[in-house]
């Protein structure tokens, strides 16, 4: 044999091998499970998951929490790996097919954020939500993977008759919150939201095809519940954190705004594209060059950008972003009544003297906005305990706590943002 005929040996072997091993600090070692998936994880689609923050501005509080959705996304394949296994081990029939397919589904159901999505969607993509982004970015690698995809998007979309597959991607204990909420945990180090998430798998069970968690699992879903609550008031509704978020919310609006003007400004070709485009719903799912920009978005095109910003000359601009950079951020009152209007109206004035602005400008910098938390949800997909005598109750009727209840219940606080020069 030849050196050439080695070297050909050699490179298909590798190309062929995909049975790869991620070692993830959270579950450990996880395996990719088929070729396929190992085809998706490679793509440049997922591959821009590495650069996209999991969770935003929240580093600014906890250090720690620079975890990626690329992070996510692999830890919820990998439970839902587990889920399948318990599955099959109490006689629920799942072919590998099935199981193939609601895997893909899990593995891709973030793969339409944008960075710091959340901000994202309040300037530059307005009204265009990451879940309907998501699902069309499957319909677009169907595309590409000759309609290998398709029984994955039957499974996401909530077609497919096995509805227990669904519930597991997307419901009130789906495989996405359960990862979110160890991971987030495990990178911020606040304690309570770690959930028991291997025994709430374990008591996973299937009955007239919809998911149920047994009987004795019930202290852990309260605890995965309450977990919930308690990381949103700590982690994504810190204070902090929504100091930050609202400064880069301001800063995209008025580097658009500028851009709409005609102003110069430093920018990645493709956030370039979203902050001169007023792209509209219909617009960005019908013209292909909407999602080949959003698709080159990440973390850094937004923080590059906001680097250069700080020296620009319009002084809002500048300002924000420095704000951000330096992390003086805004000075966040949050209540349960809404702030009053006149002491609102006397910090926009002051402001407005103080950095020489107009009434309207100042608005970028005394503003007031309304957060919301609800730990269960029970409209939208009941988290049902299946009893001994195999009849199921919703979570909250089951459950002996007292205020369980009450975690179906919206919770409306509101919040007054001004700067820390007042």
């Amino acid at each position: 044999m030849n050196k050439n005929s080695n070297f050909c040996t050699v490179y298909l072997f590798f190309k062929l091998n995909k049975k790869k091993i991620i070692n993830d600090p959270v579950y450990g070692f996880i395996s990719i499970p088929s070729a396929i998936i190992f085809d998706l994880i490679s793509h440049p689609y997922f591959q821009r998951l590495r650069y996209i923050k999991q969770l935003g501005m929240t580093h600014l509080v906890y250090p720690g929490a620079l975890h990626t959705r690329f992070h996510h996304a692999i830890g919820a394949m990998h439970l839902m790996s587990l889920a399948v296994e318990v599955l099959r081990s109490k006689g629920h029939s799942i072919t590998p097919e099935e199981e193939e397919a609601a895997t893909i589904a899990i593995l891709l159901h973030d793969i339409g954020h944008g960075p710091f999505s959340h901000a994202l969607e309040h300037s530059l993509v307005k009204g265009i939500r990451h879940e309907d982004i998501s699902m069309f970015v499957m319909e677009q690698l169907n595309a590409e993977f000759d309609g290998r995809l398709t029984f994955a998007i039957d499974i996401f979309r909530g077609r497919y008759h096995k509805k227990f597959l669904t519930q597991l991607i997307s419901g009130q204990m789906d495989l996405d919150r359960m990862d979110y909420l160890n991971r987030d945990s495990f990178f911020t180090g606040v304690s309570e939201g770690v959930i028991s998430f291997d025994r709430i798998i374990k008591m996973f069970n299937v009955l007239d095809n919809e998911l149920v968690i047994e009987e004795k699992g019930i202290y852990s879903i309260e605890k995965f519940l309450i977990a919930r609550r308690l990381m949103y008031w700590q982690v994504y509704l810190h204070k902090t954190v929504i100091a930050g978020e609202q400064v880069l919310v301001k800063i995209l609006k008025r580097a658009k705004a500028l851009a709409v003007e005609g102003g110069l400004l430093f920018a990645s070709p493709a956030l370039g594209h979203f902050l001169k485009e007023e792209v509209s719903e219909q617009e960005f799912f019908s013209q292909g060059i909407h999602l080949s920009q959003f698709m080159k978005l990440d973390d850094q095109d937004i923080f590059t950008a906001i680097k250069v910003w700080r020296d620009h000359p319009d002084r809002i601009l500048s300002r924000l972003c420095r704000m951000l950079t330096d992390r003086n951020l805004y000075k966040v009152e949050i209540s349960n009544a809404e702030p009053d209007q006149e002491r609102v109206k006397m910090l926009k004035e002051n402001t407005a003297e103080l950095l020489k602005l107009s009434p309207e400008d100042a608005g970028f910098f005394v503003f007031t906005d309304i957060i919301m938390n609800r730990a269960y949800n029970a409209g939208t997909g009941n988290i049902n305990i299946l009893l001994k005598n195999n009849s199921i109750i919703d979570i909250a009727k089951a459950s002996d706590l007292s205020n369980l209840e009450s975690l179906d219940k919206t919770v409306q606080k509101y919040i007054l943002c001004y700067p820390r020069i007042i």
